[in-house]
């Protein structure tokens, strides 16, 4: 179903990938390799990251930059505390919001999510006329989710594409 003419914009949720990779295989993703895969030789018309900024470290702005400058166009929030500890910082309706805007300006829409949220999402995006794939790690991703979608990439089944490993840290003693 690829071709090289097709217009393509690809949305990824980028906490839900952080932490399948991190749960499923303790790795990082390796975003550049997902967008050269996502594109598959098409015309890309955008590639929007969705973040949540916690503010929490400064690896964190490193790693925007890196996806910056990588291709994507980053949308970003920061993380909401509230009163008692509860935190929140999704995009769901903001990624959707955007699908729906550009669809209309494009042939494919790649969602690169295992949210099981973006069901109905995908149900109107392909009543619309765009062609929806999904790009997941299929042991986090919703059963309900890849089935909606046109066509499943599934991360999991070539992870030394798609994976880095985590960097550790080594702290030495003035001894060593």
């Amino acid at each position: 179903m690829k071709h090289p003419d097709q217009r393509v914009g690809i949305f990824v949720d980028v906490a839900n990938l952080y932490h399948s990779a991190k749960n499923l295989y303790g790795a990082r993703v390796n975003f550049a390799k997902l967008l050269e895969e996502a594109v598959a030789k098409r015309k890309l018309i955008r590639a929007m990251a969705y973040a949540v900024r916690s503010q929490q470290s400064k690896d964190e702005e490193k790693f925007f930059e890196v996806l910056s400058n990588q291709g994507f166009e980053l949308r970003m929030k920061d993380l909401q505390v509230f009163a008692g500890g509860a935190k929140k910082g999704d995009w769901d309706i903001g990624m959707a919001v955007d699908i729906i805007r550009m669809s209309s300006k494009i042939d494919v829409v790649v969602i690169v999510t295992g949210d099981g949220d973006f069901v109905p999402l995908v149900e109107y995006v392909k009543h619309q006329g765009p062609y929806v794939e999904l790009m997941a790690f299929s042991g986090s991703a919703s059963s309900k989710l890849i089935e909606t979608a046109d066509e499943f990439v599934d991360l999991s089944a070539n992870k030394k594409q798609f994976l880095l490993p985590i960097k550790e840290r080594k702290f030495f003693s003035k001894n060593n």
